[in-house]
């Protein structure tokens, strides 16, 4: 199946950890489109949305916790933004079960355009800010806390 959504450079925050973060994201974007086109059940396509929920989340919180250890003054209304993409998501999931022919491909189209403006208009924005406090461009070894701190 063709890919929705594909990673690119130009969709790098300059961070590892958030860019491999990012990259999950889109990957799972493309197992709900490969779900929608390969006319899985609704029970599979849900079980993907439901992973896209749990895995957003963990990544919001990712970023969140970063945003506070390192003082970004646009936190507010980042979390916002994040807050209002998972109560559209659980709309979405709603309205499908209640009714298995809800538009999911339009779903998909509205998350990769979500997802692309996000990185290219609002995360790239703490880079910098990120940088500059103390976060790794790259990770030196694999432990979790040894990602982001020297």
């Amino acid at each position: 199946m063709s890919e929705v959504a594909e990673w690119s450079d130009e969709l790098s925050v300059g961070i590892q950890e958030i860019d491999e973060q990012h990259k999950v994201l889109i990957d799972i974007l493309n197992e709900l489109n490969d779900g929608i086109h390969g006319v899985r059940r609704k029970e599979v396509r849900l079980e993907i949305l439901d992973k896209l929920i749990d895995y957003t989340r963990i990544h919001f919180a990712v970023e969140e916790s970063l945003m506070r250890i390192f003082a970004y003054p646009r936190y507010e209304e980042h979390k916002q933004e994040h807050d209002k993409l998972i109560a559209e998501i659980h709309e979405f999931r709603v309205q499908f079960v209640e009714d298995a022919s809800a538009p999911t491909y339009e779903l998909l189209i509205f998350l990769k355009q979500w997802l692309t403006n996000h990185i290219m208009k609002v995360d790239k924005h703490y880079e910098e800010h990120f940088l500059k406090m103390g976060a790794k461009k790259s990770w030196l070894n694999n432990s979790w806390l040894g990602k982001f701190w020297h």
